[in-house]
């Protein structure tokens, strides 16, 4: 997802995505450490997507 489709988003939502990311997140870590993870890149773009959500959210508090 693109940072500025994030922006557009409320707090609500894009904590609700964060956890949703970090949901996926944990499941890839677990499909990786079982060998089944095809495209191991995802993890990296599911970690930088859940640090950007953040860096929005923060951004908003100030």
């Amino acid at each position: 997802m693109k940072p500025a489709e994030l922006k557009m988003k409320s707090k609500e939502e894009l904590a609700n995505l964060a956890l949703e990311l970090r949901g996926k997140l944990r499941q890839l870590r677990f499909e990786a450490a079982a060998g089944k993870l095809k495209d191991v890149r995802e993890i990296r773009e599911t970690r930088k997507t859940i640090a950007q959500i953040l860096t929005i959210m923060r951004q908003g508090l100030k």
